[in-house]
Formats: C-alpha cells, sequence, structure tokens
C-alpha cells in the first residue's frame, strides 16, 4: 500500500493537487534548512497528525515507512559515526519527515489529478525547450513503478529468505537489479512500439 491513492473525504483529500504539491515542494525545502532535531522531531509528529487528520492509521504510517527503514537505520549510523549522533538523528529525521510528506501527498491525491496539475505548472517551461507531456508520462511511470519495486524486493526478499540467504545483501540485490532493469526494458519497449 505505498504510496496509492486512498479514498476519503478529509480536508487534505478535497484540497487542490497544485496546491498540495507547492506545499510538499515549501515542506522539501524547509526540512533541509532545519538543522534541530527536536524541531524536526516536532515536524514529523506533526506530520502524523496530518496523516490523523486525513483518516489514515497508524498502520498506513508504518507501510510507508518500512520500506525505507534500512535506509533511515543506514543515514543514522554513518552520520551518527562519523559526523556525530545529533547530525545522525536530523538526517534519517529529514528523510523520514520526507518520505511521509510524498505518500502522504499520493495518498491523498488520485494519480491522474497529480499529473495533470504538474502539467499545468509545466505548460510555461514548453517555450525554453521543456515538454510537459512527457515529463507527466516520466513521473506517471515513476510513481507506478515505487509500489511495483517494493513488491519486487519483497518478493526477493521472502525467496532469499527461503534460501537461507536472507542476510546476504548481494543475495538480495542482484536478483532486484535484474528485475528491475528487465521491467524498466519491457516498459522502454511498449512506449517505442506505440510512438
Amino acid at each position: 500500500m505505498n504510496g496509492l491513492y486512498v479514498p476519503g473525504h478529509s480536508p487534505l483529500h478535497c484540497a487542490a493537487p497544485g496546491a498540495k504539491l507547492l506545499a510538499l515542494l515549501a515542506a522539501g525545502i524547509g526540512v533541509f534548512l532545519l538543522r534541530d532535531s527536536a524541531a524536526l522531531l516536532s515536524l514529523f509528529a506533526g506530520v502524523l497528525g496530518l496523516y490523523a487528520l486525513a483518516g489514515l492509521g497508524a498502520r498506513t504510517v508504518w507501510a510507508q515507512l518500512k520500506p525505507s527503514l534500512v535506509l533511515l537505520v543506514f543515514f543514522l549510523a554513518v552520520q551518527g559515526l562519523t559526523v556525530g549522533w545529533e547530525a545522525g538523528a536530523v538526517t534519517a529525521l529529514r528523510f523520514g519527515v520526507m518520505i511521509l510528506l510524498a505518500s502522504l501527498l499520493t495518498l491523498t491525491t488520485r494519480t491522474s489529478d497529480l499529473l495533470a496539475a504538474l502539467e499545468r505548472a509545466l505548460r510555461p517551461l514548453a517555450r525554453v525547450g521543456v515538454d510537459p507531456e512527457r515529463v507527466s508520462l516520466a513521473l506517471s511511470l515513476t510513481l507506478r513503478f515505487i509500489p511495483v519495486l517494493a513488491q519486487v524486493v519483497q518478493d526477493v526478499q521472502e525467496a532469499q529468505r527461503a534460501r537461507g540467504l536472507e542476510r546476504n545483501l548481494v543475495a538480495l540485490a542482484a536478483p532486484v537489479i535484474v528485475r528491475t532493469l528487465k521491467m524498466a526494458d519491457d516498459v522502454a519497449d511498449a512506449i517505442d512500439a506505440r510512438s
């Protein structure tokens, strides 16, 4: 259920997709300007409040964070050991907040509405060579493949666990990369076939 639209009538569901995209952009800039772990922790709590406002429970929050947990722990450990634990907490909290906010956007906004808003926003850039339809297609494919890739990782993890290789990172990464490249190649062929 990673970042897929969940129907609802909350204020977040009813907000305009363009406004939500702008809010996400502003939040992203703000999050990376914050350097205090206490402020970021408060912001994290505020994001959890937005999930509650949208009618999305703790299970949904966990479903959004779980795939990225290893990465967040990795950021915490690397920063903690090299720069300091405060810096590690700041980095992990920054990414945690942004993952939850981006997921909240896709959980409360239909993909078609999101892409239409993005196309409208990019239309003025067509004068300088930006193709809004291509950007929209690229974003659409990206959003579509996030849950697909999460499922591929889960399938490979289960297969490697059955073989007793769950702790072997290479045994996990190699099949995931191969399957991802194969999917990307298939999608590229399909797009070429449709011109």
